[in-house]
């Protein structure tokens, strides 16, 4: 028992030890208020922006065949893969039912060539008898209009003829155009369905030599896309590897999805054709595209992490977060709490109003307010920027920051809270790959 108790003694003024010295580092740490940055210098480069999307290979011509008569396939002279030539045939089909019909109207046309021929004969019989003044004008008008009306049979019996003579050469489907067949949906002894509003489908013939990417393009990105557009193309069966395309078409009419919901994506339809696509491609492969919409050649640039956002009276905030430290704001004679210059900049006769933003970067000084920083640290001074076009990793910038400069690029923290106008940090190592010596 005693000796537990001796124990209890040495370990009670150890852990006092330990959780003073903790409370004094935590105190001192926020008392000094130390924060570690890393930065880098401010360089020329390109800028390129690009608007990302998602689509599908499709041939830039795609044919489908379907028959707008109702028959059973007899033949088919070609397979899935097979290419094709303007005018070879593809499929057969029963034309029993429709040469019948055709040798119908043939014949009808062939018997009003006849009928019109004698009458024709009589006419001119006719017309010879009543020159001679043995016929009266009647019967000349009666053999006149008997004519007329053979000749009219005759027109509308060849009118029939070629219909039917079309209706007989629908029974051979034909390739409109050169190309490869890349999907047949029937079989020889299968009936093909034809019709004027919803044909069957029969076969797909598409030319893949030229082909194009058809893509869903956010209508916040549509508005900086225009034909003509060069655009990078990856696709999933090739890694590793960049195709290239132009931009070929926009769509006019937005495509909406998830309608009345938090989802509704709202996207316009964009084809970019591709600039030499391998031989072994297929439509229906899936694809990323990368419009290059924008180019900044030598541009001043700023990496994206380290564009923030602070109050335009960024000055006098520092000043009262400075006044805090030292010890709080004074009090005047009535007793009360003195602000910091600027600190009623945003009371107006309505009340209290929030500060507008502004984009800003923190740039690394030696110097600041015309005190020194101590050896090892740096002075960040907030600096307004105007930037232009932005790539994945970087934005171009028209004013605020020259070639050079030391940028603070982290920490996210640092930057999106901590740091303020004339805050002394520590620079990290990352900072030393890029150099110290162009502040």
């Amino acid at each position: 028992m005693l000796k537990k108790l001796k124990q209890k003694k040495i370990w009670i003024p150890l852990l006092v030890i330990i959780l003073g010295g903790t409370g004094y580092w935590i105190v001192n740490s926020s008392e000094d208020g130390e924060i570690s940055v890393q930065a880098e210098e401010v360089i020329r480069r390109d800028i390129i922006h690009k608007v990302n999307a998602n689509g599908k290979i499709q041939p830039e011509e795609e044919v489908q065949i379907s028959s707008t008569i109702t028959a059973w396939i007899t033949s088919i002279t070609v397979a899935e893969g097979d290419t094709v030539q303007p005018g070879q045939l593809l499929i057969s089909m029963d034309e029993k039912q429709y040469r019948a019909a055709y040798n119908q109207t043939l014949s009808g046309v062939k018997s009003a060539e006849a009928n019109l021929k004698q009458v024709k004969a009589q006419k001119e019989r006719t017309e010879s008898l009543f020159e001679k003044n043995l016929i009266s004008k009647q019967e000349l008008e009666k053999i006149e209009a008997t004519f007329e009306l053979a000749s009219s049979q005759l027109d509308q019996a060849r009118s029939s003829l070629l219909s039917r003579e079309d209706e007989l050469s629908k029974t051979k489907l034909l390739a409109p155009a050169f190309g490869i067949v890349t999907s047949l949906t029937k079989e020889v002894g299968e009936m093909a369905v034809g019709g004027m509003f919803n044909p069957g489908v029969v076969m797909t013939i598409a030319d893949l030599t030229r082909m194009e990417v058809l893509v869903d393009v956010n209508e916040n990105d549509i508005v900086t896309v225009m034909v003509g557009d060069t655009a990078e193309i990856e696709l999933d069966a090739f890694p590793d590897t960049i195709f290239y395309g132009v931009v070929s078409e926009i769509a006019h009419t937005a495509q909406s999805m998830n309608l009345g919901s938090q989802e509704q994506v709202t996207n316009f339809k964009v084809k970019v054709k591709m600039i030499d696509p391998p031989g072994n491609i297929r439509p229906g492969m899936s694809s990323t595209v990368n419009i290059i919409t924008e180019v900044r050649n030598d541009a001043i640039s700023i990496p994206i992490q380290s564009l923030t956002a602070r109050s335009e009276n960024y000055k006098s905030q520092s000043k009262r977060k400075a006044m805090k430290k030292k010890g709080g704001r004074k009090k005047d004679k009535g007793g009360r709490r003195k602000t910091g210059d600027g600190a009623s900049a945003g009371k107006g006769k309505g009340g209290w109003k929030k500060d507008k933003m502004i984009e800003v970067v923190f740039i690394l000084k030696d110097e600041f307010d015309g005190e020194e920083a101590p050896n090892g640290k740096k002075y960040v001074v907030v600096m307004p920027v105007d930037v232009d076009v932005d790539s994945e990793s970087h934005y171009a910038v028209k004013s605020g920051v020259a070639e050079g400069d030391s940028i603070v690029t982290g920490s996210y923290k640092a930057i999106s809270r901590e740091l303020q106008h004339g805050t002394l940090v520590s620079v990290g190592n990352d900072f030393e790959q890029y150099g110290k010596g162009k502040e």
